[in-house]
């Protein structure tokens, strides 16, 4: 469980996150829209312990973050550019990350590039990829190790209808396995598909009818 307790964060005398208090659930996908410039990624870096906040807290299951913990123990990230490692093959990227935590088995890496849409024996350093299998490796990044949070920024950016699909489909086991999932995107289709609930943020808060 994620809380968040008038949570607020100010950039160059600009309030990018004001006064945002809400609980996000395991097993449940929350969906954020909103303008450029709303407060969608902000709101997930500050969930993911990649900013300082300017006054309130983050509570993940319990600890508090930046204080108990510096970021959460166990989260999945794709925000803005993920640093995918150009001169390496999709899986091994993987394999790369896999040896921090060393939960994840090579079985594991192999079937979550599969139900990305991608060839785990390509042979092809990431470089060579396609702004979309790019996309499709960072999604990969993000889940292969069964976060129990995961935090997704235009999941769905230059991938076609086919993988767009697989996509929704795989956030679903992962919302069906228990995992916290928080996505922020434009597109309308993915929110309304996918989120168990939709907040709409605007000028840094979350906006209620």
């Amino acid at each position: 469980m994620i809380e968040l307790v008038n949570v607020s964060k100010k950039l160059q005398k600009k309030w990018v996150l004001k006064d945002i208090s809400i609980t996000f659930e395991p097993g449940k996908i929350y969906g954020i829209k909103g303008k450029n410039g709303a407060g969608k990624t902000m709101l997930l870096r500050a969930i993911s312990g990649l900013i300082n906040l300017s006054s309130g807290e983050i509570i993940i299951s319990g600890e508090k973050l930046h204080e108990d913990i510096d970021f959460p123990r166990s989260v999945g990230i794709l925000i803005e550019n993920n640093n995918l490692l150009p001169e390496y093959t999709g899986i091994k990227n993987l394999q790369m990350l896999s040896k921090i935590k060393k939960v994840a088995t090579e079985e594991k890496l192999i079937q979550t590039l599969e139900s990305v849409g991608l060839d785990p024996y390509d042979k092809r350093t990431v470089k060579k990829y396609s702004l979309g299998m790019k996309q499709r490796l960072s999604i990969a990044q993000a889940i292969f190790e069964e976060p129990d949070i995961i935090l997704l920024d235009e999941p769905t950016n230059a991938i076609d209808t086919e993988g767009v699909l697989a996509i929704r489909k795989l956030l679903i086991n992962e919302k069906q396995r228990g995992a916290t999932i928080v996505i922020a995107s434009h597109s309308v289709e993915d929110l309304s598909e996918l989120s168990d609930e939709i907040l709409q943020m605007e000028s840094g808060r979350i906006k209620y009818d």
